[in-house]
């Protein structure tokens, strides 16, 4: 037994002596293929004139026969097998670049635009005279609805607008930690007041959709630019004019559009994949800052654009005068089915 153990040993040793040459030759030759060089019997290098990097595989090859370029993965979460997708580019750069772009040029350009009318019209119906006769113009549930709405949608549009613009203004003023503390509890907040924005908007719906369907007497409002482009600076208009019913259609359908990628967002993953996220996050940002330029005008409008706009709101009441100045229809009616108060009686 010990002889044949010596023999096969022998066997064995021979053949490995005589593959050695061949061993070295083929190794030499897959260096030449990797390198596109091959070494001479005096240790210098020949040119065997081909190129690796031209005959590798490239990324648009790939992305021609699959969307995704994607590995194999052993745990359940088959996402994480995705290596790189032509998507992701394009999202970054829109991300980084587009989106900052257009939410300043959008945001920005309504604030310079509104101060620009503010200096050239003033506050709108500043020398009205009011009779003292009151008419209630929105309800308690009214009322609440749109406030819990305003105050969930101003919380949002600066968490977002931090989102965007934070690291590029706030970072640098404040520092890294402080930055990251405040962007952490705004992404709390947006989170969280998505829920009774979206109850908001539903409510507001119900409540108003009646009184928002356009129609002839709106075109005519448009035309007379509001009253502003007509010779008496005076335009027909029922409970709401033309212009709030495009604000209460932006806040419905831009509401609309903003709590559904929101949830997407705030549940990646369960309905979409990557690329879907990114399309969601990517509609969610422009019609994010669209509308908040919007309800800027709206807000504008509310407050020191109009005498006696915010009384409707603050207090739900309206003065008659005012209500026959810009809502001479609805005031019509009212007046007619008796829900006019009378004016205070003059202090003696």
């Amino acid at each position: 037994m010990t002889t044949l153990f010596a023999k096969l040993r022998l066997v064995v040793a021979v053949a490995m002596m005589s593959a050695g040459p061949a061993l070295i030759v083929s190794s030499h030759t897959a260096m030449a293929q990797g390198t596109g060089s091959m070494q001479t019997p005096d240790g210098g290098a020949h040119d065997t004139g081909r190129n690796p990097t031209a005959e590798s595989v490239h990324e648009e090859d790939l992305f021609k026969t699959e969307s995704k370029i994607h590995g194999f993965v052993s745990i359940p979460d088959v996402k994480s097998a995705n290596l790189e997708q032509p998507m992701g580019r394009t999202w970054r750069r829109y991300h980084e670049s587009w989106l900052p772009w257009i939410g300043g040029i959008a945001i920005l350009g309504m604030a310079l635009g509104l101060t620009l009318f503010y200096l050239w019209k003033g506050t709108i119906g500043a020398d009205e005279n009011f009779s003292g006769q009151k008419l209630i113009r929105f309800n308690v549930l009214e009322r609440g609805a749109h406030w819990m709405t305003a105050s969930c949608f101003i919380i949002l549009s600066l968490s977002g607008v931090n989102y965007v613009f934070g690291k590029r203004i706030i970072q640098p003023l404040i520092g890294n930690d402080a930055f990251g503390t405040m962007s952490q509890y705004l992404k709390y907040a947006h989170n969280f007041l998505s829920w009774p924005f979206m109850l908001g908007v539903t409510t507001l719906f119900l409540l108003w959709v009646k009184d928002n369907i356009p129609n002839r007497i709106d075109i005519a409002w448009i035309k007379a630019g509001g009253g502003i482009l007509s010779k008496d600076g005076h335009a027909h208009a029922e409970r709401f004019n033309a212009g709030q019913k495009g604000v209460f259609w932006l806040v419905v359908l831009g509401g609309l559009t903003m709590s559904v990628t929101g949830l997407f967002l705030i549940f990646p993953f369960y309905v979409t994949d990557v690329t879907g996220q990114q399309l969601a996050e990517t509609v969610h940002g422009l019609f994010g800052v669209v509308y908040i330029a919007a309800l800027l005008a709206h807000i504008y409008i509310g407050t020191i654009g109009m005498k006696g706009a915010y009384e409707a709101m603050g207090t739900g009441e309206v003065d008659l005068a005012w209500a026959k100045s810009h809502h001479d229809l609805w005031a019509e009616r009212e007046v007619a089915e008796g829900r006019v108060s009378p004016a205070p009686a003059p202090a003696e």
